[in-house]
C-alpha cells in the first residue's frame, strides 16, 4: 500500500513538472521584452507607493504612524534585485531612472489636474487637494530615496554576486536591501514628514519602515529566487524569437 502511494506520488510530481515545462515552453519571452515589463512593474509599483503614502494609519494601534506606501514599495527593492541579477547594474540603472522619469510626467499631470478650477456642483476640491497636495513633497522625498536607495542596492547586490562569485542568491539579495533600504528610508521619512508629525512618531515610522521592508523581502526572498529562475528560463535571445516568427 505504502509502495502503491508513492508511486502515485511520483506519478503527480512527474505529470506536474511537465505541465511546467509545457508552461514554461509556451511562456517564452524575448530579453528586450522582459527588460520592458520588469521596467513598467517597476514604475508601476513606485507611482503607486508615493499615492499610498499619502495616508497615515496607526500601526497595530501602538500609535506609531505607518505610511502606506511602505506595505507595497518593498516590491520595488524585489524588482530590482530580479533585474539586476539577471541584466546587470547599468540596465538596471536605466530602469531606476526610468521609473523616476514616469515618476515626474504623474506628478506633473496630477499637479496641472489639481490647479484647473472645479467645475460647478463639484465639492471634493478640498479634499482632493488634502491629499495631492501633500503629494510633491512625498514625491521629492521618495524620488530622492528611490534613486539613492536603489541605484546603491543594486551596487552592493552586484559586488556581493562578485566576491561570492555567483553563488549564494539570498546573501545578495538581503545584504543588498539591507542597504539600500536604510538609505532609502532615512531619506524618505526626513523628507517626507520631519515636522509634520512628533518626534516619537517619526522615529517609530522610521523603525518601522525599514524593518517591515527587510522583514518582508526576506519573507519574499524564495519568491525572488522563483522569480529569477522563471524569468532566465521563459526569457530566449532576440535571435531565437526572429526565427521562430520566421517559422510560423
Amino acid at each position: 500500500m505504502i509502495k502503491k502511494e508513492k508511486v502515485i506520488l511520483k506519478e503527480k510530481m512527474a505529470l506536474k513538472e511537465r505541465i511546467m515545462l509545457y508552461l514554461v515552453s509556451k511562456l517564452k519571452i524575448s530579453q528586450s521584452q522582459l527588460f520592458a515589463i520588469l521596467t513598467a512593474l517597476t514604475a508601476t509599483v513606485l507611482i503607486v507607493s508615493n499615492l499610498a503614502s499619502t495616508k497615515m494609519f496607526d500601526f497595530f494601534s501602538t500609535g506609531l504612524v505607518w505610511d502606506g506606501g511602505a506595505i507595497l514599495f518593498p516590491i520595488s527593492y524585489i524588482l530590482g534585485d530580479i533585474i539586476t541579477e539577471i541584466f546587470g547594474f547599468e540596465r538596471a540603472k536605466k530602469v531606476i531612472w526610468t521609473a523616476f522619469a514616469m515618476n515626474l510626467i504623474a506628478v506633473l499631470a496630477l499637479f496641472i489636474v489639481q490647479i484647473l478650477p472645479p467645475g460647478p456642483g463639484w465639492e471634493n476640491q478640498i479634499a482632493y487637494e488634502a491629499i495631492i497636495g501633500f503629494m510633491p513633497r512625498i514625491v521629492a522625498g521618495s524620488l530622492i530615496a528611490f534613486v539613492s536607495g536603489q541605484i546603491l542596492n543594486s551596487y552592493v547586490f552586484v559586488k556581493i554576486k562578485k566576491i561570492t562569485k555567483g553563488k549564494y542568491f539570498w546573501q545578495r539579495a538581503i545584504g543588498s536591501s539591507l542597504v539600500g533600504d536604510l538609505v532609502d528610508t532615512v531619506i524618505f521619512t526626513t523628507i517626507a514628514f520631519i515636522g509634520t508629525i512628533s518626534t516619537f512618531q517619526f522615529v517609530g515610522l522610521l523603525l518601522i519602515a525599514y524593518i517591515s521592508k527587510i522583514v518582508g523581502e526576506t519573507l519574499l526572498l524564495p519568491v525572488t529566487y522563483g522569480a529569477v529562475k522563471l524569468c532566465e528560463k521563459v526569457m530566449v535571445s532576440e535571435k531565437v524569437m526572429e526565427n521562430e516568427s520566421e517559422s510560423v
